[in-house]
């Protein structure tokens, strides 16, 4: 089954501590909701951007490390689930209901299915 990031959008000075308790239950409750149909595999809050890291190869193979979100932006990602979805049109409804639940936009985005190559018969692989 296909799975897709519901990804929760806050604006760069968002302030956690506004949350109330209506939202903190409707978050709770579509969780619930997830599990129930078997569609949540994941999911997770995070730390505010301004506590990100940022690595970047170097020449010479170094990485550094600054403080901050690797790109500079309006928004960043203040959370996420990670859905089992039979189509894209399920992880659209689940992401409406994550809208309403977190009260800021969220993005909807799915994995990329990489296959693994397969050996062909009689070349010493299984098919």
């Amino acid at each position: 089954m296909p799975q897709y990031l519901i990804a929760i959008q806050h604006p760069e000075d968002y302030d956690p501590s506004l949350e109330g308790e209506a939202m903190i239950r409707d978050i709770a409750a579509l969780n619930e909701e997830m599990d129930a149909a078997g569609a949540r595999f994941f999911a997770g809050g995070l730390e505010s951007a301004r506590h990100a890291r940022s690595l970047r190869k170097q020449p010479g193979g170094g990485v550094s490390i600054t403080d901050g979100p690797y790109l500079e932006a309006k928004e960043h990602v203040g959370g996420f689930w990670i859905l089992d979805c039979a189509d894209l049109d399920e992880a659209l409804a689940w992401g409406r209901k994550a809208v309403v639940a977190c009260r800021v936009p969220v993005e909807v985005r799915a994995f990329l299915r990489i296959r693994p190559k397969r050996e062909s018969p009689g070349r010493g692989g299984s098919a």
